[in-house]
């Protein structure tokens, strides 16, 4: 899944293939902290600049004082963007501190651990804070942005850079596309020595400097490979006054389909910032997104889910998750996947389409029945079947004596699904 920037800009230069503004993507996608990123370029030699991983104020201090350095940032660690301009429920204000006095680190350090920061990105009570990274603070002297996306347009990875960095890349693209630049690369050979010279030229770098910066982005080239990355994105990707390259923030995206080579790096995934229905249902193996309405959704392949939440909207109501339970589904997942459903307190009626190829009819019949039977389900329930079994699953639901409203196709069981909604 692309950052909102580097689609802006994927937008822009390669061309998007989304037909409809503001369709929900179904992505499951590992987020990484700023200290597991930096530790992932440590590995494959790219150039960061020192820091250190806290989890207490006094460790904060300790390494601030360990890093040798002339001045240190202290940042919190949290996967919301804005934190410089965030506000910490201790008060203190800005999640990102410099400092030349290790005991003011720690200071900050108090006021950040254990507490929520509340971003433009974060829900309005904020995001706890449990980890707090002391680095190097460094001066930049010039600012560049530098990307590896994987392009499905490009059939492969595409180094994406412009010569204006430290900004909203999508502004850039938008308002001077000319200082866009990219290179497609064939993945069967490899980023080439003379697409590295000119994406380096191209962001500005001359002499020394320039050399350093095409041996960094061959680096990340690397790394974009070694971790299976659908997207590296440095912004920004910088020159110092003492002439050092460096790659100073960093946001990484892996392809969750590697997920089974790269168990190492799947493994620092933080769930604490995720919403606790999509982590249950991730682990359950259930594509589940949860969304702003009232009316729960369990519908079988992705195509005929997004169909069913558009239907629902057509009828004025308004789908309160996306959920897809796969071919594979069990009874005991259907179980799951409404027990899931009802946590949310705000489903006042929930809608099943399923339309049985892959999915026997009987499967999902049998897991409505044992749900409503231990959950004792409040909600109104609108049940659509077609294919596989039907007729003894409707059999099934209309013997087991539960108040389950049938419908005979969809659109009839969208506009019952939302006659049932008290707006």
């Amino acid at each position: 899944m692309l950052s909102s920037s580097l689609r802006g800009l994927r937008n822009v230069i390669v061309g998007s293939t989304s037909s409809s503004a503001g369709r929900l993507v179904q992505c499951r996608f590992l987020n990484l902290h700023e200290y597991q990123s930096k530790g992932l370029m440590q590995k494959y030699g790219v150039t960061v600049q020192k820091f250190k991983v806290a989890e207490n104020a006094v460790d904060a201090e300790k390494f601030s004082q360990e890093l040798n350095v002339s001045e240190i940032v202290l940042k919190a660690q949290v996967h919301a963007g804005g934190r410089g301009k965030g506000t910490f429920s201790s008060g203190l204000k800005g999640g990102v501190k410099l400092s030349t006095d290790p005991s003011e680190i720690k200071g900050f350090a108090e006021q950040m651990l254990g507490f929520s920061l509340v971003t433009k990105q974060t829900p309005a009570e904020g995001v706890l804070v449990n980890k707090v990274m002391v680095a190097e603070a460094l001066d930049i002297e010039r600012e560049t942005y530098f990307a590896i996306l994987m392009d499905r347009d490009s059939n492969g990875p595409v180094m994406m850079g412009s010569p204006a960095g430290g900004v909203d890349i999508e502004e850039v693209a938008a308002s001077t596309p000319h200082l866009i630049f990219k290179e497609v690369v064939d993945i069967t050979k490899g980023v080439q020595n003379d697409q590295l010279e000119r994406m380096a030229t191209n962001l500005g770098f001359e002499g020394q400097k320039k050399n350093d910066a095409m041996e960094e982005m061959r680096k990340l080239y690397d790394l974009f490979i070694g971790v299976d990355a659908t997207q590296v994105e440095i912004n920004p990707f910088a020159e110092t006054p003492d002439g050092r390259v460096l790659c100073f923030d960093a946001k990484i995206n892996f392809d969750d389909n590697a997920s089974f080579r790269q168990k190492d790096i799947f493994a620092q995934r933080d769930t604490n910032e995720e919403d606790p229905q999509e982590v249950e249902a991730d682990e359950i193996g259930l594509n589940f997104i949860k969304m702003d309405g009232n009316i729960g959704c369990l519908v079988n392949g992705a195509g005929l889910a997004m169909a069913t939440m558009d239907i629902i909207k057509l009828h004025g109501g308004e789908p309160a998750n996306f959920l897809d339970v796969g071919g594979g589904v069990t009874e005991e997942m259907v179980k799951d996947a409404f027990n899931i459903i009802t946590s949310d307190p705000r489903v006042q009626s929930i809608l099943v389409n399923i339309y049985g190829g892959i999915v026997n009819c009987k499967t999902i019949a049998g897991g409505i029945i044992s749900a409503c039977k231990e959950s004792d389900l409040s909600v109104p329930l609108v049940v659509r079947l077609e294919g596989t079994n039907v007729e003894e699953a409707r059999e099934m639901l209309n013997s087991s004596g539960l108040p389950i409203i049938t419908a005979v196709d969809l659109d009839d069981a969208a506009k019952k699904s939302v006659e049932h909604v008290k707006y």
